[in-house]
């Protein structure tokens, strides 16, 4: 078998902005990570039709352009632009009380995770730690209530995990 001439292609989840940068957790998916983690106080990576807080910045509000301090964060970042959102989690680790981010675990090659995660990931355990959730979770697609068939990512996740000091 011979692989000259193939062509690798992106599955559609990885590509395509709304579905990549929209995608909601599931509330199930949340509620069990909030049982362990949270509970959290704001998201800062939302829309109103997505939020899984009470209070939550969306794209209007920029979470990225505002303070973290004193608060339980949960992120679920747009996934096509995923550093700025470690550089800003790592300045506002002293300041916030938990920082909790969903990320897809299937890019631990890629820049933005070798220079924000792995240098940290077994050093800094009382600050900052990784874990690798079992299986595949499932998304629910903007616009969608519910997941539909055919609607799991083609990766794992992980939750990056800042504890205040």
């Amino acid at each position: 078998m011979s692989l000259v001439g193939f062509r690798a292609r992106n599955h559609p989840q990885q590509t395509a902005k709304p579905l990549v940068d929209d995608r909601a957790t599931t509330p199930e998916d949340f509620a069990a990570i909030a049982t362990r983690l949270g509970p959290f106080t704001i998201d800062v990576a939302a829309a109103a039709h997505n939020t899984k807080c009470d209070r939550f910045y969306d794209v209007a509000a920029d979470g990225l352009a505002q303070s973290w301090a004193g608060e339980r964060v949960w992120c679920n970042p747009p996934y096509s632009s995923i550093e700025p959102w470690l550089v800003k989690a790592w300045a506002e680790a002293d300041a916030a009380g938990t920082i909790v981010m969903l990320l897809p675990a299937n890019r631990t090659e890629q820049g933005w995770w070798q220079r924000h995660v792995e240098p940290y990931r077994d050093v800094a355990r009382d600050i900052f730690r990784v874990e690798f959730l079992p299986g595949r979770m499932r998304f629910i697609k903007p616009g969608d209530t519910e997941i539909k068939p055919n609607q799991r990512p083609p990766f794992g996740c992980c939750l990056l995990i800042w504890n205040g000091r």
